[in-house]
């Protein structure tokens, strides 16, 4: 009997979850819960007291409060408050002239940029001289530090945001390892990981443990910072255990074996995009779609045959559970995976009378699953499209299009204005979709080519420019560095009223995702060991002792 129609398909072994049976089961204690919320109640009644008389001091004073509030994670109980300082702060213009002072004009212009004012980098010049930044400021160690944070909330325009950069890092490079005490610590932490691209949970964590060493500390914050970390983290178990309910029920491991199995994984993304209690239904209904964007992508990149895959493709784009009869069994699995979550979807938003979001992302699944086959089609054939071609297709295929419709949900204050403004791909899309590209393709490079014959956007440039591996990634360093620009600008006040501040920062904290989950060439994603496992710990294992 004939064996020549065997069919042989790509081989590839993913390590299978790191987690195992944590987080399977978690009893929400109610008496412990509600203990916390009545003293956090009353911590949040007088720290806001607190606001409400540092108001009138001065400005250092005003900036480094609202930092460490927002740095210890409690920022956002008092979010109307600080957005009134910091608007009084920006129109008080006279303020800007604070050029005796690197340290308060460094986080001012940090955190107002944060908070969507377009503060202009101007007030730097105060500390140039020919273009330079002065060697006497290189003895100011928390200068240079909020002058290195500030750095990375550079525009196009910030030519001397470059500068404090490379001035800034170079020195703290050289002073960190005089330093003693808690500063040394928040040195070497923001060389390794500047705080504007970390995602804020797992800064917050960091900052907590060591605020507490800080000989300055304020009690009453740091007893409220681990308060509600500690709330929040009983919120965020519960979740991530109904999360694993579904994912065992869904008993993918067993009925795909291929795919990456990393449900505790994409639970810790949601919580990136947004950790506070009222997102707690968008949260659920991001980490399922990121899982089932992973299954996808795993489906394509290593299993799937290329006649397969053009019929799923289809089915995909005519979203009917009829399709099935048309698909391979494994496919099925998937396919009515997808249809019965939208489903659910479907009645958990038509509750809230917001079913017409759906369409949306139902639109950004077919897309992702279109750009996904292009890539697979240019890989099979051996085309080597022009490496602007890749980019604009790898726009799509990054699932940042999707993800972040996806995380606008469950969201109810997202109007269907907004998810309008969101499908014509705006610059912040876009630049956090080739963000997420190119820093996905220099992490991934060496696992995709050890995979076989897939050829990836370094390949292309490559192929494009007659360079080399190292010069293709640098390339795409500088590719994400000016999609970081784009979106820098474009968290600035918001143009019109359906997009909101709300909205901008989810979509912030994607490009922040991304940056820590790729960081050092690392897929993070993909081998969560060395990246993901000691966040993951630090957010939903390990709480603060009270």
């Amino acid at each position: 009997m004939a064996t020549s129609n065997k069919v042989v398909r790509p081989v590839t072994n993913f390590f299978p979850s790191l987690w195992g049976d944590e987080f399977q089961h978690f009893v929400f204690d109610n008496e412990v819960a509600e203990r916390y919320a009545q003293e956090i109640e009353v911590l949040k009644r007088q720290v806001r007291s607190m606001l409400k008389s540092i108001r009138m001091s001065e400005l250092a004073e005003k900036l480094n409060f609202i930092d460490t509030i927002e740095r210890l994670g409690i920022s956002y109980h008092f979010d109307e408050e600080i957005d009134a300082m910091l608007k009084e702060i920006y129109n008080d213009n006279s303020k800007f002239k604070v050029g005796e002072d690197l340290c308060t004009c460094a986080l001012m212009f940090r955190l107002l940029r944060q908070h969507g004012h377009n503060i202009s980098s101007g007030i730097f010049d105060n500390f140039q001289e020919n273009g330079k930044f002065k060697d006497t400021l290189s003895n100011n160690v928390e200068g240079l530090l909020n002058l290195y944070e500030a750095s990375h909330v550079i525009g196009h325009n910030d030519n001397n945001l470059k500068d404090a950069y490379t001035f800034s890092r170079n020195h703290l490079e050289v002073v960190v390892l005089q330093l003693k005490s808690t500063l040394k610590k928040q040195v070497r932490h923001a060389l390794e990981q500047p705080l504007h691209k970390g995602i804020p949970r797992v800064e917050i964590s960091y900052f907590v443990r060591v605020y507490q060493e800080d000989e300055s500390k304020n009690d009453v914050l740091l007893h409220f910072a681990k308060m509600d970390f500690n709330l929040l983290q009983m919120y965020h178990k519960q979740e991530l255990c109904e999360m694993k309910r579904w994912w065992k029920e869904l008993d993918f491991v067993t009925t795909l074996p291929y795919i990456r199995d990393r449900v505790v994984e994409c639970y810790f993304w949601s919580v990136g995009v947004y950790f506070e209690v009222k997102y707690s239904k968008a949260r659920l209904m991001l980490a399922k779609s990121i899982i089932m964007a992973s299954v996808i992508d795993d489906t394509y990149d290593t299993f799937a045959l290329p006649d397969e895959l053009e019929i799923f493709t289809s089915a995909i784009q005519k979203w009917d559970i009829s399709q099935l009869n048309h698909l391979p069994d494994y496919m099925k699995i998937i396919y009515k995976a997808l249809i019965d979550l939208y489903v659910d979807y479907d009645k958990e938003l038509s509750r809230e009378g917001r079913s017409f979001a759906l369409y949306y992302t139902k639109e950004r699944i077919k897309e992702l699953v279109r750009a996904y086959n292009i890539e697979i089609k240019w890989s099979i054939e051996g085309c080597k499209p022009p490496v602007a071609e890749y980019l604009k297709n790898g726009e799509p295929s990054s699932t940042l299009f999707l993800l972040i419709t996806c995380s606008f949900l469950g969201m109810k204050s997202v109007t269907k204005e907004a998810f309008e403004w969101s499908s014509q791909n705006p610059r912040i899309f876009r630049a956090n979709a080739i963000l997420g590209r190119v820093v996905n393709d220099i992490a991934s490079y060496e696992r995709e080519k050890s995979n076989g014959p897939i050829t990836t956007g370094i390949d292309y440039y490559m192929n494009d420019y007659g360079v080399s591996v190292e010069e293709a990634m640098n390339k795409f360093r500088e590719i994400a560095e000016n999609a970081w620009k784009d979106t820098n600008e474009d968290i600035l006040q918001p143009t019109t009223p359906a997009i909101s501040t709300e909205i901008l920062m989810r979509i912030l904290n994607f490009a922040r995702i991304d940056e820590v989950v790729y960081m050092k060439r690392q897929d993070g994603y993909t081998y969560p060991e060395k990246v993901l496992k000691p966040y993951i710990i630090a957010l939903f294992v390990d709480c603060f002792e009270i």
